[in-house]
């Protein structure tokens, strides 16, 4: 049982102001089962046990638009096959653009000093105009539009006016290679696609008009290509459709309808990172999505709508659809563009400190590299509005919720979120009236019946294991895009353990003295897990232990087959200028063996120039431990750096 401090804790008054102590209060005075004081620990078990009830209360106190019908949910009991609100009609757009008033919507922000921002009203014209637009070109229900765009407000813009006609939304970003937008796009047969003439990354433009003509060009579904003027000085292709002139404010106003949806009609297609193959297209539904974020952002993360929240992410990865949900609390985003860390290395703090960002999210690395930097933001910035530090895309060192407490704010609530692409939302994330402890997400989220599992199924009371869900909750994908048997989809998360959801997260549930304090720890993907002698060993064990020496930037561990068994090799890419020697690795060795146990301890430790990472900034293990094993890795489009690859490559010391 751990009995570590607390790093935060929220006061009496934060928590008795919070919306989750009001959905609480709520739900209490009609279900006397529930204590009539706030208890997460409590409310959460009842969630889980009256889920039709729990699920039907969040509809009521975010007051959605639409009919949620009699029925909450159709054979409970199957995993998957379970229908949510089946007889639900509503629009995920209308709940989006229910304010429609001059309070700022969205900010945009780019690495060239660029500023633009929207109000909710203009954010309603531009909507209504681009889905007039959409419907001349024919676009109905279920069809999809495709965007190939930057995190801009123009792709907020195509989606809301997608979903407003019962369409089904899906995004890249442009630093996406041509096949790696072909592998997703060519699957979904795109009616309309929406694309860029350009973009700025770490100082350089990067010109996509031809990219985006070669993908126009090899979809032969499309019907009309928009592009939009990004780049000022770069003249769009004549046989594309200008933004500019479809959300012109000369023109009228057109009446802005409302396609009334079912529950699990398709909303959006994401995908998975298609490192091990083309990849998989998942649709998630219109209810499902809408609930499951008004939930995480409303009640785990108390965003109103007098707040500003931003996210740092692209079109590709779906931090952005759960960050434009923000839009259904009424609150402001802010939109970023361009590399973290440009023109100067305190980019996003700086926006930060002048847009008065109140919920600020990055991933692990971002923080990470914010201290191997030595940014000191406490020191050097006016960061008083923030409220949470939220983070996600692997897990968050312990370490660095040590640094973020020392050197971001020290009155901030970190959340440490987790769950994919794959559900669209997040399994365990943060709660604003519960404490922080180093290395832990907060809690289960609401709703979700997350246990952990040994490799029979087994519960675990303690100890790491499978991340598994034994109920069904709204957000599961509705299936994968030309699955029609849902074999695919069956296989996926249901053949490992029958009946639960399984995740293929490694980690582990803590149990703190506090009453009901149940914390969790992610220590990896569970297909990276390393392997030696039998000893499972997640990789965050690895890299928290090795991310504290200062002369390490970042590392990489996978399992190489050797002598009938696996043995841990580690690569590092060390900072600018050093090189690995014999007192390094030793003090690597040492630094693991000393905090973890000698099984953890890495047989072979190599110096990188790169390492390699998909689009929304995650190591690919699975993609290293092919190369050093002679193997090919597909799909290299969905790295952002696949040349890093090559760094793996007919490695010597591999060899005893």
């Amino acid at each position: 049982m751990a009995d570590t401090q607390a790093l935060w804790k929220p006061s009496h008054k934060q928590v008795a102001t919070s919306q989750l102590a009001r959905f609480y209060q709520t739900v209490s005075t009609r279900h006397p089962e529930l204590p009539d004081h706030y208890d997460y620990a409590a409310l959460h078990r009842w969630s889980i046990s009256h889920s039709e009830e729990f699920w039907t209360a969040v509809w009521s106190f975010f007051d959605l638009k639409g009919e949620p019908g009699a029925v909450a949910l159709k054979h409970g009991d199957a995993m998957p096959g379970a229908k949510w609100f089946p007889h639900a009609r509503l629009n995920f757009a209308e709940n989006l653009l229910r304010r429609r008033d001059a309070h700022i919507a969205l900010v945009e922000r780019g690495e060239d000093g660029r500023r633009h921002h929207i109000s909710y009203e203009t954010l309603y014209q531009h909507t209504a105009r681009f889905a007039a637009y959409l419907q001349q070109q024919g676009v109905k229900k279920g069809d999809r539009v495709a965007g190939f765009l930057p995190n801009c407000h123009h792709a907020v813009v195509a989606m809301l006016a997608t979903a407003s006609l019962g369409a089904v939304w899906s995004s890249c970003s442009p630093d996406f290679g041509f096949s790696g937008v072909l592998d997703r796009f060519e699957q979904i047969q795109p009616s309309v696609l929406i694309g860029c003439n350009g973009y700025v990354y770490g100082g350089k433009s990067i010109d996509t008009r031809e990219q985006l003509a070669r993908i126009q060009n090899a979809l032969p579904s499309l019907q009309a290509c928009v592009i939009i003027d990004y780049r000022p000085a770069l003249t769009p292709p004549e046989n594309m459709q200008p933004w500019h002139d479809i959300v012109n404010a000369s023109l009228p106003v057109p009446p802005l309808k409302f396609e009334p949806l079912a529950f699990d009609d398709p909303l959006y297609i994401l995908y998975s990172s298609g490192t091990t193959g083309k990849p998989k297209c998942i649709v998630h539904g219109v209810g499902g999505t809408l609930l499951q974020h008004v939930k995480e952002l409303g009640l785990h993360t108390n965003v109103t709508d007098n707040d500003c929240l931003f996210y740092y992410t692209t079109c590709g990865w779906m931090m952005w659809n759960w960050l434009v949900s923000g839009l259904a609390l009424g609150a402001t985003l802010v939109l970023y563009d361009g590399s973290p860390f440009h023109p100067c290395q305190t980019q996003l703090i700086d926006i930060a400190q002048d847009e008065g960002i109140y919920y600020f999210g990055a991933s692990a690395k971002y923080y990470a590299a914010c201290e191997k930097f030595g940014l000191t933001p406490a020191r050097t910035h006016q960061l008083k509005p923030l409220r949470t530090l939220l983070s996600t895309g692997s897990p968050l060192a312990h370490e660095s919720f040590d640094y973020l407490y020392r050197e971001f704010k020290h009155d901030v609530c970190v959340s440490s979120i987790s769950g994919g692409t794959d559900i669209v939302s997040c399994f365990a994330l943060g709660n604003p009236t519960l404490p922080v402890y180093r290395g832990e997400l907060q809690c289960i989220g609401l709703g979700m019946d997350v246990d952990f599992v040994d490799e029979t199924g087994q519960s675990l009371p303690a100890g790491k294991g499978e991340l598994i869900c034994r109920k069904p909750f709204p957000s599961m994908p509705t299936g994968f895009w030309n699955d029609p048997d849902g074999k695919r989809y069956h296989n996926a998360y249901f053949e490992r353990f029958t009946g639960y959801w399984a995740h293929g997260d490694y980690g582990e549930r803590v149990i703190h003295t506090q009453p009901d304090q149940h914390g969790i720890i992610i220590h990896g993907r569970s297909d990276a897990v390393l392997n030696p002698g039998g000893v499972r060993i997640g990789t965050a064990e690895i890299y928290r232990q090795v991310e504290k020496i200062d002369e390490v930037f970042e590392c990489i561990a996978v399992g190489q087959q050797w002598q009938d068994d696996v043995r841990i090799v580690l690569f590092v890419r060390l900072r600018d200028q050093l090189t690995l020697d014999d007192t390094l690795c030793a003090h690597i060795r040492q630094m693991i063996r000393s905090n973890t146990t000698p099984r953890h301890v890495p047989a072979k430790i190599i110096q990188v120039a790169d390492i390699p990472k998909t689009l929304s900034g995650k190591m690919v293990e699975l993609a290293v431990r092919s190369v050093i094993h002679g193997e090919d890795v597909q799909n290299k489009d969905a790295l952002a750096n696949p040349e890093a690859l090559d760094n793996f490559r007919d490695i010597a010391e591999l060899n005893s």
